[in-house]
């Protein structure tokens, strides 16, 4: 059979989803570099070539996952359709800023590791770097339509980025799910009176359950 010949970018993304996979699966304490090299069928030197630990393997993990949220959403503020109102709805609705799906939550518990801190640190600071001037592109829209009334929005963006992030960060503090529901409703009311906005315009950040 011949040999599958692959680009370099094809064979890094293969490595990375593929430990990504096994990360989910059996954990990234569990996992090892053979354990990748086994399931890719390739050499260990391949490997090695691209990377120089699981670890670092991780960090590609984060900043492919911080590329897509990050391009999805660029596609919602570029889109010339919608209100600075309708797209904060998009970007926000039921976020439950620092909760995490199953998906993210494995990616979470990963990097709130003791040995994983300071590519945790650097991955909220990119975070907040790479998401804040979306957000303020969106937050100058509200200002011309006259929903905003906000003076510095890039800067206005990264102050609450980054206390929510953090303040709501994965369960960093152990709250319970009423503490967490506490504080999203105080940081929608900070987002409202930072950005100038009516009361209870970012209502969708914390809507009412509905009752079966």
């Amino acid at each position: 059979m011949a040999r599958i010949s692959k680009s370099p970018e094809e064979r890094r993304l293969e490595i990375v989803q593929t430990a990504e996979r096994l990360f989910r699966e059996v954990g990234f304490a569990k996992c090892s570099v053979d354990m990748i090299i086994r399931e890719m069928g390739v050499a260990k030197g391949t490997f090695y070539y691209y990377f120089k630990s699981k670890e670092e393997v991780l960090s590609a993990i984060v900043d492919h996952t911080l590329d897509q949220i990050v391009e999805q959403a660029q596609q919602v503020a570029d889109d010339l359709s919608l209100t600075a109102l309708a797209k904060m709805e998009l970007l926000l609705s039921n976020s439950h800023i620092g909760d995490e799906d199953e998906r993210d939550s494995d990616i979470a518990s990963m990097m709130h590791m003791p040995e994983n801190r300071e590519l945790h640190e650097v991955s909220n600071i990119q975070s907040i770097l790479r998401l804040s001037p979306v957000f303020a592109a969106i937050v100058e829209q509200g200002n011309r339509e006259g929903v905003f009334a906000c003076d510095r929005p890039l800067e206005t963006v990264q102050f609450l980025i980054t206390g929510t992030q953090f303040l709501l960060d994965g369960g960093l503090f152990q709250f319970s799910e009423q503490e967490k529901g506490n504080r999203r409703e105080v940081a929608q009311n900070i987002i409202e009176k930072a950005f100038g906005a009516r009361t209870g315009s970012f209502h969708f950040m914390n809507p009412t359950p509905t009752k079966d």
